[in-house]
């Protein structure tokens, strides 16, 4: 390890010892507690063997690695790995980044030369495996001038574990990237994830995150629009059961003039299922001309289901065009009747609804392995809700 890695791990170790971990006193922290993550004593696998996963797209994606309990056993050699961290992760404020690089182990080091057009997508497969076993994995994604890149990020596993992921993806001028974060772990797991987008003049990224698994989630997108033109798309989904909860926090900082975002984050929330949507969108003064919007839907599928919903909107200038917005409902009777009255039973009906809600981010993934892991994922999560398809792709 060199001597800039061990220093990046001090400083976390000293920020770490100062912010400790978050509790719901924290304002960012307020909807979830990480209590039951500390009562545990987490231990590294010290003895990681390769294993085979129904998540891996061998064959399909360009390139794959894949990294159990945080230690990479197997990929391609078209890229590198190294456990040299950027510096774009919020190492001082974020306390489960500085925990991730306190403990940081293996993870994809990526670097697209400038101009080059990779074809298919790469794809980082991380397995959970055991109980009480923690993972810190750590990758970092460099995209040149004008180069175009498709990444993949599947997280998966059995047993109670917790994974601790930091991402850090770097667009150069006029680069264009497609982000997929799939999020689809043990239900008696724990999954905290940080993805930190740094965009440079005329950039142009897509990040979607799919929460689906975990007894307890978090999942922070932080972007900085920090040259002219740059563009964001964020789309993102997140269902639960049963009691599990799945926290979302989005952050998008308009630095320079001229910048797009476009933000959408729908949830499905069935049982004692509990959601929460933080969205912070922030336009600086020298932003002019900034478009934003942010919306934020829910379904909520019981009495006992939550979503806590909290989009923001914080602008420092006047030469602007934002809106937000937050819609928290049930299924519509209206609908429900159409399709009773076409002879359709009752549960299939609703079921039907349930999954056009989801599918609206689905159906806009562009690659079709990613599209059937994700719906796949939500029939195994709520098998009475969301019907397998029935021939065809809707």
């Amino acid at each position: 390890m060199s001597a800039v890695a061990l220093d990046i791990r001090e400083r976390a170790s000293e920020a770490f010892a100062k912010l400790g971990w978050p509790t719901p006193r924290v304002e960012e922290w307020r909807y979830t507690n990480l209590a039951p993550l500390q009562r545990v004593s987490w231990k590294t696998d010290d003895d990681t063997q390769p294993t085979e996963s129904d998540a891996s797209m061998a064959g399909r994606a360009a390139h794959e690695w894949i990294f159990v309990s945080g230690r990479q056993v197997s990929g391609a050699d078209a890229y590198a790995t190294s456990q040299e961290p950027g510096r774009w992760a919020d190492v001082e404020r974020n306390a489960l980044v500085a925990l991730n690089t306190m403990h940081m182990q293996d993870g994809a080091r990526i670097e697209i030369p400038a101009n080059e057009v990779v074809d298919g997508f790469l794809h980082l497969l991380f397995i959970g495996s055991g109980d009480g076993i923690w993972s810190h994995p750590r990758n970092l994604v460099v995209v040149g001038r004008n180069a175009q890149v498709t990444i993949v990020e599947t997280y998966v596993g059995t047993g109670k574990y917790f994974t601790n992921a930091v991402t850090e993806i770097v667009a150069g001028d006029g680069a264009v990237v497609d982000h997929y974060r799939i999020e689809c772990e043990s239900l008696e797991a724990y999954h905290v994830g940080n993805v930190f987008i740094h965009e440079e003049r005329a950039a142009n990224v897509t990040s979607r995150s799919i929460v689906i698994g975990a007894a307890l989630a978090r999942s922070e997108t932080h972007v900085a629009l920090a040259g002219e033109g740059a563009s964001i798309a964020l789309d993102g989904l997140f269902a639960g059961t049963g009691t599990q909860h799945l926290d979302n926090r989005t952050v998008i900082d308009h630095i320079k003039p001229h910048c797009e975002s476009l933000e959408l984050y729908k949830g499905v929330l069935d049982q004692h299922a509990r959601g929460v949507f933080d969205g912070r969108i922030i336009v600086r003064p020298d932003a002019q001309k900034t478009v934003s919007r942010q919306e934020n839907r829910n379904l909520l599928l019981s009495e006992s289901a939550i979503v806590d919903s909290k989009p923001t909107l914080e602008i420092h200038n006047d030469d602007v065009k934002c809106n937000h917005g937050s819609t928290i409902g049930q299924i519509e009777q209206e609908p429900l009747f159409y399709l009773r009255s076409r002879g359709i039973g009752e549960d299939e009906a609703r079921s039907l609804l349930i999954y056009a809600f989801a599918s609206e981010i689905v159906d806009r993934m562009k690659i079709e392995p990613v599209r059937e892991q994700i719906r796949r994922s939500l029939f195994q999560l709520m098998p009475e809700r969301l019907p397998e398809r029935r021939g065809g792709t809707r």
